[in-house]
Formats: structure tokens, sequence, C-alpha cells
């Protein structure tokens, strides 16, 4: 059975200010995503959205506060975790590799949802998305490499979020991007005004609310979908059962029918070995008898 990766957290990294200058000195990778990669940037969201809605506690922070402009971008302070733990990617490049995780995301978590609907109803006829193969996630438009600790720590990203109203499958979709303002969170006296969060802050916030109340829906029907095989595995094993023990009472019946026909078989030879010594010694006897008479004629 597959075991989740934990998330990287790296606590105690010195790293330099993200000005102008140094980002213009930096080399950033380019081509497919590794899974480690793919896991610092997860983690690298992670902290954002922490220090993001708790700004007054002690978040791991890659640039310092001191040389770090209140406009500051998000995406540039993922970058710069990024390239403190070895992902060495640009804030462009991690914005579409996250666009690109959701929606992922979100494709394996419907079907996921379809595939439990479809063993709840006793068709089954969606496996999981973890059994199928890469060509047969093709055909069904899903990702075809999406590895499952990084879809766990996606998944622990996503329920961290606040959820929402509930929602309906039709309901969780990709949206498209629209700019919503989001309520500031409540500062400190003392705390200065935090960034405004951009519009697609805010549809992702919008998304992955969805996505956390199907994944509450989705543990629901895994429960009802646990029990209904549970209970079709019950059935079978039982009926199973029944069936051989009828078998055995079957061939115990033809054995004993065999015993018995043998038996008759074996008397009969007995018998017929009896008649057969009798009329011998019959015949033996009127021998003697007949040897007896001459002998005393001839006398």
């Amino acid at each position: 059975m597959f075991q989740p990766l934990h998330l990287p957290l790296l606590h105690g990294v010195t790293t330099t200010t993200a000005t102008t200058s140094t980002s213009h000195l930096r080399e950033y990778r380019k081509g497919n995503w590794t899974i480690e990669e793919t896991l610092v940037l997860i983690t690298a969201k992670k902290l954002d959205d922490e220090r993001r809605t708790k700004p007054s506690s002690a978040t791991y922070d890659p640039t310092p506060s001191c040389g770090r402009p209140s406009g500051e971008l998000r995406w540039k302070w993922i970058e710069n975790y990024c390239w403190n733990n070895g992902c060495f990617r640009s804030q462009n490049q991690c914005n579409d590799k996250w666009d690109n995780l959701l929606r992922d995301y979100k494709k394996v978590l419907d079907y996921e949802l379809q595939s439990s609907q479809s063993q709840l109803d006793g068709s089954d006829l969606l496996q999981s998305y973890w059994i199928i193969d890469k060509q047969e996630r093709k055909n069904r438009n899903l990702p075809s490499n999406m590895a499952f600790q990084v879809y766990q720590s996606l998944k622990e990203v996503v329920q961290k979020k606040n959820p929402q109203r509930p929602i309906t499958l039709q309901e969780a979709t990709v949206t498209p991007r629209v700019v919503q303002p989001a309520p500031p969170p409540e500062a400190p006296p003392s705390a200065v005004a935090q960034p405004a969060v951009s519009a697609s802050d805010s549809s992702e916030t919008d998304m992955t609310g969805k996505l956390d109340s199907d994944t509450k829906r989705r543990r629901v029907q895994d429960i009802g979908s646990s029990i209904v095989r549970s209970a079709s595995v019950l059935a079978r094993t039982l009926r199973n059962s029944e069936e051989k023990k009828e078998k055995r009472h079957r061939d115990l019946m033809e054995l004993e029918e065999r015993r018995l026909h043998i038996q008759e078989t074996h008397n009969e030879v007995n018998q017929q070995g009896i008649a057969s010594l009798i009329a011998a010694v019959n015949n033996l006897s009127g021998a003697i008898k007949s040897l007896i008479s001459d002998q005393q004629d001839s006398k």
C-alpha cells in the first residue's frame, strides 16, 4: 500500500533578501518538475498561507522582515523559499505549476468521488485512479502521472483552508479567475497593513474551499462504500462455504454408494466361489465313490 510522504518542513535556513539585483543573478531551472521540487513548492504554499492568515505568528520566513517591502508579491516570497530549499524556479513557474497542481488534484478528486459512488451502487464500473494504468488515465482525461505523495500533500494543504458553504459535486468545477475583494485579517495595533490579496488568491481560496467540501463528502462515501464491499465479501464467503459443504456432502454420498457397490460385488464373488467349491467337492466325492465301487467289483 502506498505510504503518504509528509511535507518537508525545513527550519533555521539562512537566506538573503530577494532584491531586483539578486533576482537577475538567478539562473532558473527549466523542464519538467521533479517530485522533490513539487513537494518543496507545496510546502512553500502552505507556509505562505499560514503567514498571511496568521501575520503575528512565528511562521518560517525565508526573507528577513527588515529587507522585505510591504508590497512584496506573494509568489516572490514563494520563489525565495523554493530557491533556499533546492528548487530553483521562478515565481512565474511556481504560479503556473501551482495552478496545474490544483487542476490535476481537482480532476483526480472528482474521479475518485465517481469511483466511490460507482462501487457504492454496486456497478463497480470505475476503478480507483491509483489502480488504472497511464493509458486509461489519458483516455479518461485524467493526469497521467500524479504521484500519490503529491496528492496527499495537496490534500493536506487544501484541507487547512477555511471551509465554505456545502456544495454539490456539479458545482465543484474549476472556475475562471475573478477579482474578488478578500476581507483583511484583524491586525494588532502595532502591526502594519498586510499586502493586498491578488485576484488569483481570491479565486484560489474559493476553489480550495470547494475541494475541502468534496473531500469531506468523499470520506462519507468511502465509508459507505467500504460497508457495502464488506457485506458483499461476507455474503460471497458464506455462499462459497455453503457450496463447499454441499459439495462435500455429495462427494461423501458418492463414496458411500461406491463402497456399497464394491461390497455387493465382493459378496457376489464370494457366493459364486463357494458354489463352485461345493460343486467341485461333490464331483470329487462322486469320483471317489465310483473308484471304490470299481475296485470292489474287480475283486
